[in-house]
């Protein structure tokens, strides 16, 4: 695991957004050949697709040939709901780029039979050849994708109940009522997020400094899902100052050091 530590949340997202541009541009995607990208929700990764969508309208990255998985979705909200992450995914990025419906997926929280639902989408990430980049975020617990802490680290997409924490900082986009919340979300497994050949794991604020600490710092643990990418081969975590505060000083001084 790498860790690349930005001044802040804008300069994280601009990294992020540039470093996907790039690898999608050095990829060279075609239509029989797609550049397969797996994608988070939530307002850590909107200065990234900010990035994109401003590559993408300067004419410097084509997503006509990319396709993308999301990683998680709520159960049960209505996909028209403004908090689902399909509305989400089209308000901050799909609806600003040149990318084809038909190569957007996100899981159906509405489906008629999840377990479905769940095996079909592993099958179709399998169809496409796996993902070359995900992205992703970590809740305060330093869960990645909805895999809760206890969660299993050989995973995969399924249905999960949300803890009532997860619950409780989501209801921010709930009129703060946790009420509104679903009690449920369908997710990516923590082996299917792992399976990706390169892991980014963004990570800003101070109150994911904890989180952050314990991912890097701290040993496996499926209580903190997303050290999970100490084991991985090709993962970096792109962090800002505020998520540092809990960092020891020799760790932070190192990243520092050799990140130039």
């Amino acid at each position: 695991m790498h860790v690349k530590i930005k001044s802040d949340a804008k300069a994280v997202g601009q990294w992020v957004g540039e470093y996907i541009a790039a690898r999608i541009n050095d990829y060279k995607p075609t239509a029989d050949r797609p550049f397969v990208l797996g994608l988070a929700t939530g307002s850590t990764p909107i200065p990234t697709y900010e990035t994109l969508i401003q590559l993408n309208k300067a004419g410097k990255v084509s997503f006509e040939h990319v396709v993308t998985f999301n990683m998680d979705e709520y159960v049960g909200l209505p996909q028209s709901h403004p908090e689902s992450y399909y509305s989400f995914m089209w308000k901050h990025l799909f609806d600003h780029i040149n990318i084809k419906k038909e190569n957007v997926h996100i899981l159906n929280g509405n489906a008629p039979d999840l377990d479905k639902e769940c095996r079909d989408y592993e099958d179709s990430i399998k169809k496409f050849g796996g993902m070359e980049i995900i992205i992703g975020g970590i809740g305060v617990d330093g869960h990645i994708a909805f895999n809760e802490p206890g969660s299993s680290l050989v995973s995969r997409t399924r249905c999960q109940p949300l803890l009532h924490e997860t619950r409780l900082v989501n209801s921010r986009f709930f009129d703060n009522d946790i009420n509104q919340v679903p009690t449920h979300a369908v997710t990516m497994g923590v082996a299917t997020v792992t399976d990706s050949r390169e892991v980014l794991l963004l990570v800003t604020g101070h109150n994911k400094a904890e989180a952050l600490s314990r991912i890097v710092e701290g040993s496996v643990s499926h209580w903190w899902t997303a050290s999970v990418l100490q084991l991985h081969e090709n993962s970096t975590v792109i962090c800002d100052e505020p998520a540092c505060a809990r960092l020891q000083v020799g760790t932070y001084k190192y990243f520092k050091e050799i990140d130039g």
